[in-house]
Formats: structure tokens, sequence, C-alpha cells
């Protein structure tokens, strides 16, 4: 079983990525960042799916901004706190610590998968602390950028346009990287029909994504006019768990940082071989979708 430390900021496909990752590996930590909503709200969200799943894994605080400039949040989508259109749980439940980054740089071992699933603040703080850091894990699996299009701008993925500059110490640290991005992530879609299954399981945890996934569907319509959505960050933990699900390619990829059209955007080359700069990342360019999503209600269906 791989083991995983999830770097997040729940939202409502980051809290399915926890669940996720708790049914099909070790889960070490849970660090949050600032990004779908404001710190303390994504903490109290991480803490919330914790205790409906029943488990003990430890939630460490970390960065409540990015590197450079304010915070930018996702209520649109999300809602303001983060978890727009679900019941939330009484629970007593409290962080294990305030230092993310600590925890992320003590939890480092060769066989130890980070998977971030927001904005890249906490990863590119453990990359100053210590460059080393990326040689004493196994990789990182991230949930952010594009090749082509984006969702924040029209270049730009929201992970990536939350904190372009933590983005680009990320890609140009030299680590293990899996980049799962838009142009992947929408492959796998939930729709109604997810919904009426999870409400036929009447268990907790269906019930809770049903919710979830009626919110975001609902949302959707609102503003794109269609009742489904993309399943983005369950998708960088099955990168880890089950990778034959992926195909993946390696390209070098930059962060622009500075651009008025395109900041925050993945610029991935994908010139020929001979002409193509040094890969910095395996590139995640299909899924098969039916696969994973069978994985992820089979992890939404579990006994409780």
């Amino acid at each position: 079983m791989k083991r995983l430390i999830i770097d997040c900021d729940p939202g409502h496909d980051d809290a399915i990525a926890i669940i996720l990752a708790q049914r099909h590996a070790e889960v070490l930590g849970i660090t949050t960042v600032s990004g779908n909503a404001p710190l303390d709200a994504v903490t109290d969200n991480a803490l919330l799916v914790t205790a409906l799943l029943n488990v003990d894994t430890p939630v460490h605080v970390g960065a409540a901004r990015p590197l450079v400039g304010d915070p930018i949040h996702a209520a649109r989508v999300h809602g303001v706190n983060g978890l727009g259109g679900v019941d939330r749980i009484e629970h007593g439940r409290t962080p294990a610590s305030e230092d993310a980054v600590g925890f992320l740089l003590e939890a480092a071992a060769e066989d130890v998968w980070v998977v971030p699933i927001g904005p890249l603040t906490n990863i590119a703080l453990a990359i100053e602390r210590d460059p080393d850091w990326v040689h004493r894990i196994a990789g990182i699996s991230l949930m952010g950028g594009s090749v082509d299009s984006g969702n924040a701008t029209p270049k730009a993925e929201f992970n990536i346009f939350a904190d372009p500059e933590a983005a680009a110490k990320v890609f140009a640290s030299g680590a293990n990287i899996i980049m799962c991005g838009l142009n992947l992530t929408h492959q796998l879609r939930t729709t109604d029909s997810t919904v009426e299954r999870l409400r036929a399981m009447d268990r907790p945890l269906a019930t809770f994504a049903a919710q979830v996934f009626d919110h975001l569907h609902n949302r959707m319509e609102e503003l794109i006019g269609q009742r489904n959505a993309a399943l983005h960050d369950p998708c960088a933990v099955l990168a880890v768990t089950h990778p034959h699900l992926i195909d993946a390619e390696p390209r070098a990829v930059a962060v622009e940082t500075e651009g008025k059209l395109t900041r925050g955007m993945t610029v991935v080359d994908e010139r020929v071989t001979r002409r193509r700069g040094e890969p910095t990342a395996q590139v995640a360019y299909g899924i098969d979708a039916a696969a994973a999503m069978e994985l992820v209600l089979d992890a939404l269906g579990a006994d409780q």
C-alpha cells in the first residue's frame, strides 16, 4: 500500500480525494493551504472529513496566503466555506500542529508520495527550507495546470493561478513530479446518475458525496448550463495508487509568473522530441475514466 501525504484546500473534490486516498493508501497526514476557501475554513473541512471517516489522520495547518500577493479563493464554485451545500457533522477535532511545512519535512521518506491538490504554497516553502527534500520523497503527484486551456483565466488553472511563484519553484525543483492538469481531469466527470447511485447506497460517505456532487452540478448548471462536474483532485491520488489508469508523458513544464494574459499558465513543451526541453514532470494526458469512477464509488460506498 502506498504511503501518502495529502496537501489540500477542501473544497468539494478535495474531500472526495481524501476519502479515496484513505481507502487505497496509508495517509500519513493532511496539510492544509489557503485556496478554495480561507485557511481556517479549509482546515475545518479537512478535520470534518477525518471525522466523517472516523480516522485519526493528523491535520497540520499550512500557509494562509500565497508567496506573493493576496489570497485568491473559489467561492463561486465551492461556496464561502469551501463545502457549500453539504451537511456538516459535529466533532471536536483540532489540528495536530500549525506547522505543515515542518511536518512535510519530518515525514519525508523514499516511499512517501506528497499529493498536493491545492495551491503549491506549502510545497514551495518546504523546498525553500530544504531544497534536498524533493530527493528524499518518492515524488509529488499534483492536481494543477493544464496542457491547453485554464479555468481561473483562459490559460491558467486555479491551483497554479492562486500561487504561480510557488508553482514555478516546485516545477524547477528537480522533484519527481506527476502533473494531473485540466486536460486530464475533465475526462473524469460526475453526473446526476452518479448522485442517484450514491443515494441508493444509503451510507454516510455516499450521502455526503451525493451532496458534494449535487452542489457542484448546481453550480455548473448556473455557470455553464451543464449538470455535470469534473472530478479533478482524485486524479492526483489515482496517479499514485493506480498508475496503470493514467497515461503520462515526460515533458518540460514551466510556470508563467509575469504575463498580463498568461500569469499562472503551465507552459508545457510539446515540440518534436529533438527540440523539446529537458523533462521536469510526467504530464498526464489520459485516464481510464470508467475504471477510475468505479474506484471512487467503491470508496464512497465503503462500510462505515
